[in-house]
């Protein structure tokens, strides 16, 4: 991951912020002093400094949920980091996936950039395991000419929602066209971070 640039801390502590490598939802915030960055560095799975027991701690020790570090990024101050993880269950102890899933009223508010990642978990969930009357199931386990046409459909109401049925409409069949790709891609066993790299690589020609 590189050698650490020297940085200014307050109190020897950084704030860590963890984020989705996938999907690029922020999951949780952390602090870490250097023994952390380190032990992170090292062993390549997310470690804190827990402020309460001033112990350093491996996130998913108890609970099995870790965090695979595949990125340790820091601000342009040098007083703060961000873990790029991939999580290995719900980041939150409350067995949410990111520990931001509240709005300031308290309610339970689902971020918007999260919504690919659980989609893809959940067909995923529908290859391993069909529950009886899944729509996603029997996609899955049809012939695989029934979910091609079906993308042929659904591009095809793309186009014609931008044509003549205005940005709402568009939205909606934009939305059906995303989840039968999602499908199809689980069932071809091509994961969404492998497009998303694709993506990546093309961002700079």
């Amino acid at each position: 991951m590189g050698e650490p640039v020297s940085t200014g801390k307050v109190g020897g502590l950084r704030p860590v912020v963890v984020q989705d490598r996938r999907s690029g939802q922020v999951l949780m915030l952390a602090y870490a002093n250097d023994d952390a960055v380190q032990r992170t560095r090292e062993l390549g799975l997310a470690h804190f400094w827990s402020r309460s027991r001033s112990a350093l701690w491996r996130k998913g020790e108890t609970s099995g949920h870790s965090l695979a570090v595949s990125q340790i990024l820091q601000d342009c101050d040098g007083d703060a980091l961000l873990y790029v993880v991939d999580p290995q269950g719900p980041a939150c102890h409350t067995g949410e996936l990111s520990c931001f899933h509240r709005d300031l009223a308290g309610q339970r508010a689902e971020p918007a950039v999260g919504v690919l990642a659980e989609l893809e978990r959940v067909i995923r969930d529908r290859l391993r395991q069909a529950p009886p009357g899944s729509y996603t199931a029997s996609l899955l386990a049809a012939d695989p000419a029934r979910l091609h046409e079906k993308l042929f459909e659904e591009t095809a109401e793309v186009v014609r929602a931008a044509r003549e049925e205005g940005p709402e409409r568009l939205a909606q069949e934009a939305a059906d066209l995303l989840y039968h790709l999602l499908v199809l891609l689980a069932r071809e066993g091509v994961p969404w971070s492998q497009v998303l790299q694709v993506l990546a690589a093309r961002r700079t020609r």
